[in-house]
């Protein structure tokens, strides 16, 4: 299997991933530690509980509800609004630091030939909304948060988690609300992770960005093109 040619007669559709994708570093992972820099978590009991979940996502062993509800836990007992000032920081002191030149132009080229960006990612929305909006991303789909009747998150994610199957269903779903389908688009799917090839299967082309073993492994058997937008060997 190699991959495919462009196709000049549909309208392009490109899907980043954007841990370890286009941002050199996991969300979750950095905000979990921006948190207990801050003093909202507890590093002790907090810092280990992280750093194996990171572990375990990477051998692609925990599970989608494990990994998006220890995330999305995080949040419980406050409202957007309370959230808002450290989520911001975490974008400026953060995020930002942590896309480089070559994620950007990547980014803004898709954007001048593709009909539609989407950013999809695993981490949650309220961590990642502004990420997109700072790339100039305009669709965003990401894991959803519970929030009660106050407004308060309450630690537990909502419907559909955009993780592994559930990113190509929650794809669907949003193409469908539009009234479209995949099949509309010639698809580009962008990532760095096993934990991703659904998307990148059900898109016409792959592309993968600083790829784990596994997922090396299996573009170079099916001739997907390779990409590095970041570290020391990327032009700054």
């Amino acid at each position: 299997m190699t991959a495919a040619p462009p196709n000049p007669l549909k309208p392009r559709l490109t899907l980043f991933d954007l841990d370890h994708t286009l941002l050199e570093g996991d969300s979750d992972v950095l905000w979990c530690e921006f948190l207990m820099q801050r003093g909202v978590l507890e590093r002790a009991a907090f810092a280990p509980r992280n750093a194996a979940m990171e572990r375990d996502y990477r051998a692609g062993t925990v599970s989608t509800q494990a990994f998006s509800g220890f995330y999305v836990s995080t949040l419980a007992g406050r409202t957007a609004d309370e959230w808002e000032p450290l989520r911001r920081a975490f974008l400026h002191d953060v995020v930002a630091p942590r896309i480089g030149r070559a994620a950007r132009e990547l980014v803004a080229a898709r954007r001048r030939d593709s009909a539609i960006v989407v950013l999809t990612t695993a981490t949650n929305r309220v961590i990642t909304e502004l990420t997109a909006e700072h790339l100039g991303i305009g669709h965003l789909i990401a894991t959803e948060c519970e929030r009660d009747t106050a407004g308060r998150f309450t630690g537990r994610a909502s419907g559909t988690l955009n993780m592994r199957e559930g990113k190509v269903a929650r794809l669907h779903e949003w193409l469908a609300e539009r009234g479209e389908l995949l099949a509309d688009y010639d698809s580009w799917a962008y990532s760095d992770s096993m934990n991703d090839l659904p998307l990148l299967e059900a898109a016409d082309h792959a592309v993968v960005v600083h790829a784990d073993e596994r997922l090396a492994r299996l573009a170079t058997e099916r001739g997907w093109p390779s990409l590095r937008l970041h570290g020391p060997d990327v032009d700054e």
